[in-house]
């Protein structure tokens, strides 16, 4: 019988983590035997716990918030994704002692749009509200798809603007503040904001929606996110909050630990 492979995702807060149900889906439905948890990390102690969980024989790591970048500093060895995003979703623990590290969370946005919700993003007009780390982790990705424009807007225009001069050299990317979108709609709206989860909307004009409009918000929950909701109300077309992602991120992270791509399907229908 296979040795039962061990893996985690390390964040703060973690409870609430769909991470351990995912993988073990997946490892079902692949035929990989392993065991996944989640394993709350105190703030600074996030090197010692990595280690820890080394030294416990484990083989991968998935991180979250607030543990990104100390992952991507943490890592020997970087994925040119995660060097561009200055951030890791993902640890592989090599066998020569080398820490890979890898961030997901790009493609996993770009195939639950695309794949998923049946939204092209090549030649789309993607507008991207926020300027931190979650949207600098996805940028890099859906600039690879070709979209014709993504504009990207935040509250502090000058953290957008740093993005667009990060990011600028990828694909037509343009930045500014919230104050300054215009009327002109949207294909694509992504709220890469944790302003759902404080039950806030960003303040944004309505005619940015169309009947052809996605909203896609990256956080999820129980109830449609309170920007959904808004979205909806204001004549959008379709409404994703990002489950999908989730299992996207997820499923490539298992594929970078297994080298075996799982169907996401089922998983996003079952975790629904």
């Amino acid at each position: 019988m296979s040795e039962i492979k061990k893996y985690a995702v390390m964040g703060n807060p973690v409870s609430h983590s769909l991470s351990p149900q995912i993988h073990q889906f997946f490892g079902e439905q692949c035929g990989i035997r392993l065991e996944y948890r989640a394993i709350l990390v105190e703030t600074g102690r996030f090197k010692s716990a990595v280690r820890q969980f080394i030294d416990e024989a484990g083989n991968g790591l998935n991180i979250t918030v607030p543990f990104k970048q100390e992952a991507w500093q943490l890592a020997d060895l970087r994925s040119n994704r995660a060097e561009l995003a200055g951030a890791a979703n993902t640890l592989m623990f090599e066998e020569n002692g080398n820490i890979f590290g890898d961030n997901t969370d790009g493609v996993g946005i770009l195939r639950d749009i695309t794949n998923n919700l049946g939204r092209p993003v090549a030649d789309a007009k993607v507008l991207v509200i926020g300027a931190g780390g979650a949207v600098r982790g996805v940028l890099g990705p859906l600039l690879d798809d070709g979209p014709s424009l993504i504009h990207i807007v935040n509250r502090t225009a000058s953290k957008a603007r740093e993005l667009e001069t990060v990011f600028g050299e990828f694909g037509p990317c343009t930045s500014g503040g919230l104050d300054d979108i215009g009327d002109a709609p949207y294909d694509i709206i992504i709220n890469g904001t944790a302003a759902s989860l404080q039950g806030k909307i960003p303040d944004l004009p309505a005619s940015i929606f169309t009947d052809q409009s996605l909203a896609y918000d990256m956080m999820y929950g129980r109830e449609q996110t309170p920007f959904l909701v808004w979205a909806g109300e204001n004549g959008s077309g379709l409404c994703s909050d990002g489950l999908g992602m989730l299992v996207e991120q997820a499923a490539e992270s298992f594929y970078i630990w297994h080298g075996v791509r799982p169907e996401t399907k089922p998983v996003i229908q079952a975790l629904r």
